[in-house]
Parts: C-alpha cells; sequence; structure tokens
C-alpha cells in the first residue's frame, strides 16, 4: 500500500490536469505495485525552499511496505520518479528531491485493523 505525497511550490494552475492519476499510474508501475492501492496526494502553492533557494521546488515522499527499504531500490526508483516529475512538472532535477520511507505492515491501519492482518 505505496503513500505518494508531492509537496511543490508551484501554484495549481501550472500542474497538468489529472497528476494526481498520473502519479498513481506512475508509482504503480515503479514500485510493482496495483494502482487499486496507491494513494497520492498533490499540494501546490507551498512557500518552499529547496538547497537554499526559494525558486520553484517539489518534494516527492514515498511510502510503501517492502519496495523502498535498500539503496539499490531507491536508487532505481528515485531515476524512474524523476524522469516522471521532470516531464510533469517541468522542473530541472536539482528543483527536486524524493524521500524514501520503508513502512511494515503494522504500520498501517485499514477497515478498522491493520495490513499485518489483511
Amino acid at each position: 500500500m505505496p503513500f505518494v505525497e508531492l509537496d511543490t511550490s508551484l501554484p495549481a494552475e501550472r500542474l497538468p490536469p489529472g497528476l494526481a492519476l498520473t502519479l498513481c499510474a506512475a508509482a504503480a508501475d515503479i514500485l510493482g505495485k496495483p494502482a487499486e492501492r496507491v494513494n497520492v496526494t498533490v499540494r501546490s502553492g507551498l512557500p518552499m525552499v529547496l538547497s537554499g533557494s526559494a525558486e520553484p521546488c517539489a518534494q516527492l515522499l514515498v511510502s510503501s511496505i517492502g519496495v523502498v527499504g535498500t539503496a539499490e531500490q531507491n536508487q532505481r526508483h528515485s531515476a524512474r520518479f524523476f524522469d516522471v516529475l521532470t516531464a510533469q512538472l517541468g522542473l530541472g532535477p536539482e528543483r527536486i528531491v524524493i524521500r524514501f520511507y520503508p513502512l511494515e505492515p503494522w504500520q498501517i491501519g485499514k477497515n478498522r485493523t491493520v495490513m499485518t492482518f489483511l
């Protein structure tokens, strides 16, 4: 059950229509999970500073069970997420940062229990 959160200083009107759905499909493909399990949040127009600069930027947080736990996995994921983000947002890779967080099944609640028991 991946969680993908995009924060950006770009205003909403500069984001492509359907960006959340595009990120959902991309994350499902990149992480090898069904799109029905991917959760995406897009927040735009945020006051942000990246590397000491307030120029337009974005930050992606990717959390999931079992697929973001090693440097080798995340190196592959990073390259592919950067391809999607630079194309969709029109930002250079130096204005984007990605954070990966591995999750355990007991850390995600669903249907009145946790994923461990589903």
